[in-house]
């Protein structure tokens, strides 16, 4: 992969350019602004960047903001943020125009590097990377859609494990069951939500997130 990382730290920059050459893939770019992230994936056209979501100069939300506006001018470069932070409002926004390529993780959530390396790939190659906990902000309580409340506890976790990114099969995996019980649970998911249960991998998982995010504005 050709990637770019959008990272304030240098420390933690230069370690992840090196950690990622080490398993052959490429930083083209290595910037510490918001400003500095746009006018390196224009020049470079990356498969991929990694992008903090506060950064100079107000650490705010710059990065996140820098991420949208790049999934407007360049839809076809994958967008992995990496922060301390979940911002909702924005990554509502991300998520919501064209999620495919889009991934979020918490850094102190991150503790194993081929974890990390796998959702960078996924996300470059369109699929999605979501973490766990930036899953539930997204979601919302379920009191505030009537298509969440319908869902009965296992079928919340099994549309948290998609958001994530998991195939049925890793979904299954994870809660030990069978896929043909998950492959029932997706179809009920859609049924409650108003969604026809078409598609596969990631598209569902991201048309859920559309059809929540609309939802609950």
């Amino acid at each position: 992969m050709r990637v770019v990382l959008a990272e304030d730290a240098v420390i933690l920059r230069e370690g992840l350019a090196q950690l990622l050459a080490l398993r052959g893939h490429r930083v083209v770019a290595g910037v510490g602004d918001a400003d500095g992230l746009r006018a390196a994936v224009a020049e470079h056209r990356p498969d991929v960047a990694v992008i903090d979501v506060r950064m100079p100069p107000a650490f705010v939300d710059e990065g996140l903001r820098a991420a949208l506006d790049l999934r407007r001018s360049h839809p076809e470069v994958g967008l992995l943020l990496f922060s301390q932070y979940v911002e909702t409002r924005y990554a509502r926004d991300l998520l919501a125009g064209n999620a495919a390529g889009v991934g979020y993780l918490l850094k102190e959530r991150v503790s194993d590097l081929d974890d990390f390396v796998d959702a960078l790939a996924r996300v470059a190659s369109g699929g999605t990377a979501l973490d766990p906990e930036v899953v539930a902000h997204l979601l919302g309580p379920s009191g505030r859609d009537p298509g969440l409340a319908a869902l009965t506890p296992r079928e919340r976790e099994v549309l948290g494990l998609m958001a994530e990114g998991r195939t049925n099969a890793a979904t299954a995996a994870a809660l030990v069951v069978s896929e043909r019980a998950v492959e029932k649970h997706v179809a009920n998911i859609f049924t409650k939500l108003g969604l026809a249960p078409t598609g596969t991998g990631h598209r569902r998982v991201l048309a859920v997130l559309r059809h929540l995010e609309g939802r609950g504005r």
